[in-house]
């Protein structure tokens, strides 16, 4: 079993990116981010004996999160139609009137992308590595390469057609 004193410190270096990560899958909604943080850490927790040193701790604990978040949205497409998903706000801060508008449509145009592109875009948007989106996601480094251009290019695509 991990130390406390080991669990906090991943927490500490971990929180921050976990919840950003998780209010992307619930489009905002920070109770219930802060409800799935929890229980990404209470899975850490659990399972930080299993943990092989494999890849880099914080590859894992995303792999946890992302994992967590879909549970989360297959049980909600049960209930819901559709699920939307919007950037964090508080991964691009809008400075004026003009770059609120771009954020608003970016959130929109990323609403139309599918679940692998919401995550590479989501992933990139962290400034995680390509080698490490490819180990969250299980895609070799080259599939993660021309996914995240083709994405960047429906992103701009939807942005300059102002069809969001």
């Amino acid at each position: 079993m991990a130390s406390k004193k080991e669990f906090n410190s991943i927490y500490k270096n971990n929180h921050s990116k976990v919840y950003r990560l998780c209010m992307g899958y619930v489009t905002g909604d920070s109770a219930l981010a802060d409800d799935l943080t929890q229980e990404v850490f209470v899975k850490v927790w659990e399972k930080m004996d299993s943990f092989r040193n494999d890849s880099e701790i914080s590859t894992w604990i995303y792999r946890i999160t992302v994992n967590t978040c879909l549970m989360h949205l297959r049980k909600l497409k049960r209930k819901v139609e559709t699920v939307s998903y919007e950037l964090p706000s508080d991964i691009v801060e809008p400075v004026d009137e003009d770059n609120t508008e771009r954020l608003s449509a970016l959130r929109k145009c990323m609403q139309k992308l599918n679940e692998i592109g919401k995550l590479l875009i989501s992933l990139k948007l962290e400034g995680v590595a390509q080698k490490e989106i490819s180990e969250i996601t299980g895609l070799s480094n080259e599939n993660v390469r021309v996914k995240v251009h083709r994405v960047k290019g429906q992103l701009f695509k939807c942005m300059t057609s102002k069809k969001y």
